[in-house]
């Protein structure tokens, strides 16, 4: 009875792709903070695993406060279900294919997934009265920026379809904002997220090749890959790889946790985006000599042609985040190869057992 009661003042969030990488760490520090957690991921790029190992961190009694459900944002009956379960206080939409060469490759696949789902989201959190919702967007809705650090109000000008996705997205969240000011939605632009809880227990886990470059990096580290490739060696950058704006996924996990009690405590937010990185960009080959150091691995790199849609470099202006969320990163490259590593060494072949 106790234990009713006590969940009945807790605020309630359902995380839509709860199950992949930087669900997993969200969704830890979320039941970390006291909130009811409702999970529904179709398993794409994911396992249920990664999702046992979040309630192992979380321990017996708070993760009696996390729910998981299968499903696909596209199939109205799953969201159903989910939606007529609980009444939820807001949602956090992470669900969504996000590799840039792979959207180049199937933009059709992109635009079905991350569009309709999407939208049959809203559609249901409409009906059920649920207008709060934090969105995880991308800094690739920049572009290729024509001046760095990127700040909120540029224009956005996405170069691949993956991008495009997210900025369509952005617009159809401000559409609904206008149409209905009840609604409270905030824009989450992530830079490069990478490293992994500090336990070493989750982390990132790709099905296939990695798209990103540190899981690609600590697959060669581990022996599955022989050798990691650079994606652009002739960028105008001090060394002739591009730069980016790495951020510790547990900083991201924080933005989260930050972004929501802003919707909570502030009426007239209405749509409103905020860059969430470290401020700083880092090369492609700096971040490899990084985790060289963190790992005491060397790692093989072969230099390989540009890839299209890549931009030469990109890193957030932080200021806003800063001053309007009170959130800004407290990890540096240092730390994001060391948990990295730490999560790669003990999980050599992530949640999988090894094939």
């Amino acid at each position: 009875m106790e234990q009713s009661q006590q969940q009945q003042q807790l605020r309630s969030v359902l995380v839509t792709g709860g199950a992949g990488f930087i669900g997993t760490h969200t969704v830890l520090q979320l039941l970390k903070e006291g909130f009811l957690v409702t999970i529904i991921d179709n398993l794409d790029n994911s396992v249920p695993e990664a999702v046992d190992r979040v309630r192992l961190l979380a321990g017996p009694k708070l993760s009696l406060n996390l729910r998981f459900f299968i499903g696909d944002l596209r199939n109205n009956e799953d969201l159903e279900k989910v939606f007529s379960d609980t009444k939820y206080d807001a949602v956090i939409h992470f669900a969504g294919l996000k590799a840039v060469g792979e959207s180049v490759a199937k933009p059709s696949l992109y635009y079905n997934n991350n569009l309709i789902g999407t939208i049959n989201l809203y559609e249901h959190m409409a009906k059920y009265g649920c207008k709060k919702v934090v969105f995880s967007s991308s800094a690739t809705v920049y572009g290729q920026p024509e001046k760095i650090p990127c700040v909120e109000d540029f224009e956005p000008r996405a170069m691949n379809p993956y991008g495009r996705t997210k900025l369509y997205l952005e617009e159809i969240a401000r559409d609904i904002q206008k149409a209905d000011p009840e609604w409270r939605i905030i824009l989450l632009r992530y830079f490069n997220p990478v490293g992994a809880h500090e336990s070493g227990q989750i982390g990132e886990d790709p099905i296939g090749i990695p798209n990103n470059l540190m899981p690609y990096i600590q697959q060669v580290a581990v022996g599955r890959l022989p050798e990691l490739n650079v994606y652009g060696y002739d960028y105008p950058t001090k060394d002739g790889s591009a730069i980016r704006d790495y951020i510790h996924v547990m900083d991201l996990a924080d933005g989260h946790i930050a972004a929501l009690q802003k919707l909570f405590t502030t009426e007239d937010i209405g749509c409103v985006a905020y860059n969430l990185g470290t401020g700083y960009g880092t090369s492609v080959l700096e971040m490899v000599a990084a985790f060289e150091k963190a790992s005491g691995k060397k790692i093989p790199v072969k230099l390989c042609p540009r890839r299209s849609g890549d931009a030469t470099a990109v890193f957030a202006s932080t200021e806003r985040a800063k001053k309007e969320l009170g959130w800004s990163a407290k990890y540096g490259v240092e730390e994001m190869c060391r948990d990295q590593w730490k999560w790669a060494s003990t999980n050599p072949y992530g949640y999988r057992p090894q094939s």
